[in-house]
């Protein structure tokens, strides 16, 4: 039963976030790099953008989505923080090797190695949907206790969840690999921004253009694949128990109309996390960095300078 409800809660994530891939043409506006980490071999070049001064400030975007994802709140925030938008392994301007190391816990190692190689201290991370499972496994680590300072949850994953029963036949292994590769992309992008998002008049064909583009490579194809059959661990009630142990001042941001993961999970990890604080933003769906950017700035802003 509890695995079932695994299995289901990572196919709706993954319909309904796998269109918002980023890609170049979305990048925040500074210089490119990249950052080659993993085992020596089988190497993984992370794309990652940098700009500002002061503490730092890791930004993980969610399952299907890039750095393109920070866009409206990226430049703002490094007004007064050096802020670092990372592209996961299989996403954006990353690698997308074809091998099946796409979990949440593959994505975790590749990102300590990434905030040790670069020596980053008194962190703050902020995780979005898969990004924020990401989040919470790095705060777990114990080889990061004294570098991470902060934690901010937007719209994450953490729990069990219940789905709709469509959404299930994602994790089908024939219906994924037809979905993904016979669909085309942009009719795949539309449908999911409509998923993740509250106000369907935000969407602009511009967006859907920028997200449908690396589902149109073979490379795109199966990180999204690979990613999606991976993105709920099966030892996630465990992960989960040790959650409370997590000491570092944690806001827990949630949209109030959320069709993906619903504010219930907000809930249990404000009740969970020892020294978290709840806000709800008004008006969006799944995605308050794209939908409402202004109030999520103000929410990171407050928490980061308080």
């Amino acid at each position: 039963m509890v695995l079932s409800r695994l299995k289901a809660a990572s196919a709706t994530l993954a319909v309904a976030t796998f269109v918002l891939l980023g890609t170049e043409a979305g990048a925040i506006d500074q210089d490119p790099w990249f950052a080659r980490l993993g085992p020596p071999d089988a190497p993984v070049n992370l794309f990652y953008e940098e700009q500002g001064t002061g503490a730092p400030v890791l930004l993980i975007h969610g399952f299907g989505a890039s750095t393109y994802t920070w866009r409206r709140i990226a430049p703002e925030l490094a007004t007064g923080h050096r802020v670092i938008a990372v592209d996961l392994k299989g996403f954006g301007q990353s690698d997308k090797p074809f091998d099946t190391r796409y979990s949440v816990f593959d994505q975790a190692e590749l990102l300590t190695q990434f905030i040790e190689d670069h020596d980053l201290r008194d962190l703050t991370i902020v995780g979005h949907s898969f990004g924020g499972g990401v989040a919470l496994v790095l705060a777990l680590d114990d080889r990061l206790k004294d570098r991470i300072t902060r934690l901010v949850l937007i719209d994450s994953i953490a729990y069990p969840q219940n789905i709709p029963v469509f959404f299930r036949m994602l994790d089908m292994p024939l219906f994924s690999h037809l979905g993904v590769r016979m669909v085309p992309p942009a009719v795949q992008t539309r449908i999911a921004l409509q998923i993740a998002y509250f106000d369907n008049s935000k969407i602009g064909d511009e967006e859907v253009e920028v997200y449908a583009a690396p589902l149109r490579t073979a490379a795109g194809k199966h990180a999204i694949i690979h990613s999606a059959r991976q993105i709920v661990p099966e030892d996630l009630e465990e992960i989960s128990r040790r959650y409370r142990s997590i000491a570092v001042p944690t806001l827990i941001m949630w949209c109030d109309h959320d069709r993906i993961v619903p504010l219930d999970v907000g809930i249990k990890l404000r009740r969970t996390l020892p020294k978290s604080t709840l806000k709800i933003v008004e008006g969006c769906g799944h995605m308050p960095q794209e939908e409402q950017p202004e109030a999520t700035l103000g929410l990171l802003q407050g928490f980061l300078g308080g």
